[in-house]
């Protein structure tokens, strides 16, 4: 009797001993190198600062990051190709506002669905955008526009159909009863050049691409969206300051990080962690607040929040311009 219950005891201390080992001998993630993908081209400030999270978390994951750029079909490409990897914390999404919400409304149907394919990690930071007018223009707050734009021929420029600055453009001309003529390019930088040569009169602008020629006096700045006023230019007011209160003008370009959904919890709270970790420091803020984006590092909670919070807004921006892209 008593050599039987040895015996069982020995074989339970050799079970756990076996257990406890096995769990020991389990990888620690990260055990290999991680991709970020950005739906988006290289150069822009999205670009940047994945690039400069990717430098800082590899530091502290022990792994290289390899920033992946997947850019077209206005970042459908990109954000598929992450919606599709294996949900095993090596491939990370890191997009922007209009690839994970407005295209939902902009095409009829989408070979991923964010809501469901993706999930939250952090809001990395926020861009707000400008409202800019062409030197010539004799407007000097948003007021004065209005006023000149209900008397005169006008032109606003988009980077793109359904992109926010068409959005919000169209939206102005709806609910202020003026009548701007839109004129969509194919990217930013050439419609910022138009700006400045008087092309056309009126855009919405990121401060990424527009404030040096704001600070040469090669364009005006009239305002900025979001809650707060940008750093960068602290003398110019929020849209809402400068009446336009409408919460379609409260909008900022975030860049989001996102991993498929079904990453096992530890694995994105190891990620999750490590951004917030990251966007925290001082000398990475200060880097992005340099190129006019503001550092967010919230919860995957809060991320979420503020993505149904906006889905609305994105949702009725959409429908009354009626912009498609297929």
């Amino acid at each position: 009797m008593i050599r039987k219950r040895w015996t069982c005891t020995l074989a339970l201390a050799l079970a756990l001993a076996l257990v406890s080992q096995s769990a020991s001998a389990q990888p620690t993630y990260p055990t290999r190198p991680i991709s970020f993908v950005l739906p988006f081209s290289a150069g822009g400030a999205a670009d940047t600062v994945s690039r400069m999270l990717a430098e800082e978390m590899s530091k502290r994951l022990g792994q290289p990051i390899i920033v992946e750029n997947r850019p077209g079909a206005a970042g459908v490409i990109g954000t598929n190709v992450a919606a599709k990897a294996p949900a095993d914390g090596y491939t990370v999404l890191l997009t922007l506002t209009q690839a994970i919400l407005t295209n939902q409304f902009l095409f009829t149907k989408l070979p991923y669905d964010p809501r469901k394919e993706l999930a939250f990690v952090t809001e990395v930071c926020g861009g707000s955008v400008l409202l800019v007018v062409n030197p010539r223009i004799p407007a000097k707050d948003v007021s004065e526009l209005l006023n000149w734009a209900a008397n005169n021929r006008a032109s606003f420029g988009s980077w793109g159909t359904g992109s926010y600055g068409h959005l919000a453009s169209a939206y102005l001309n709806r609910s202020r009863k003026v009548d701007l003529t839109h004129v969509a390019y194919k990217g930013e930088a050439p419609m910022i050049q138009d700006l400045v040569g008087g092309q056309i009169d009126i855009a919405f602008v990121t401060a990424f691409s527009a404030k040096p020629f704001i600070d040469s006096g090669k364009l005006r700045v009239l305002a900025v969206t979001g809650e707060r006023r940008l750093p960068a230019l602290p003398n110019v007011p929020t849209l809402a300051e400068a009446g336009l209160t409408d919460p379609e003008f409260q909008s900022t370009g975030k860049l989001i990080m996102m991993v498929p959904a079904g990453t096992p919890a530890p694995i994105v709270e190891r990620i999750e962690s490590t951004a917030r970790a990251v966007i925290g420091t001082e000398a990475i803020r200060n880097r992005m607040r340099a190129i006019g984006m503001e550092p967010i590092g919230n919860s995957s909670r809060q991320a979420l929040a503020n993505y149904e919070a906006m889905y609305p807004v994105h949702q009725r921006l959409v429908q009354l311009t009626g912009a498609k892209l297929d």
